[in-house]
């Protein structure tokens, strides 16, 4: 890991992988570094993800709730089904700005979402980084991979989603077969840089750091 950068705060992060694999657990890792303490964060967690859930100092927030005024973690528990809701809420982060997205399975975000579409291509300039996982990666929006600043590729079962992401990262042979268990290829597409990285930290380790890091604040909406 002597090349691994965490990603900037204006960054946007890619993982994908197998059930099982460790995207979210290395995805909850990078996001316990994340700036959550100067700009709030959207946790969109749609199989109540034991790990993300465990967060003490989160706030659990619907669809129907507006956007957070204050910096932190806010876990929107969604529904498959609340296309419409997710929708909004997606649009609402677009249109608030400075503000951190985190989706885990976003194959379940409603096909061409515009509040998605935009955060993926215009994040940067808004200032909403994101850190987006998926176990298919064939089935999601190809804006989750030409505006990835890094990339964090497990185990994949399917050869279809394997070519898919590989479609992104240079050279394509360094991905032609799958990282040992809880390891991930990382690519960082500033740098150029491929390189295989170890497993991230523990479920407690990286809860600990999530509660140390989260104040006490207000949690009125605006």
């Amino acid at each position: 890991m002597d090349e691994f950068r965490f990603p900037s705060s204006s960054e946007r992060v890619s993982i994908v992988g197998r059930t099982g694999s460790g995207k979210t657990q290395a995805g909850a890792w990078l996001l316990s570094h994340a700036n959550y303490n100067a700009r709030p964060w959207i946790v969109i967690d749609f199989k109540g993800d034991e790990l993300l859930n465990g967060i003490e100092g989160a706030k659990h927030v619907d669809t129907s709730d507006k956007m957070p005024k204050h910096a932190g973690i806010y876990i929107l528990h969604a529904h498959p089904d609340d296309e419409d809701g997710i929708n909004k809420t997606l649009m609402r982060m677009w249109e608030r700005e400075n503000i951190g997205l985190f989706v885990d399975e976003a194959y379940m975000i409603p096909k061409n979402s515009p509040g998605f579409m935009g955060i993926l291509t215009q994040g940067r300039s808004k200032k909403i980084p994101s850190i987006i996982l998926s176990q298919r990666p064939a089935w999601i929006s190809k804006f989750v991979f030409t505006e990835a600043d890094h990339f964090c590729v497990f185990h994949l079962n399917h050869i279809g989603d394997r070519k898919k992401v590989g479609e992104f990262l240079p050279p394509e042979q360094a991905i032609s077969r799958n990282a040992p268990e809880f390891h991930s290829h990382w690519y960082d597409v500033k740098r150029n840089a491929l390189f295989l990285m170890r497993p991230v930290e523990k479920r407690d380790t990286i809860l600990e750091r999530f509660n140390s890091r989260l104040k006490p604040r207000r949690t009125f909406f605006s």
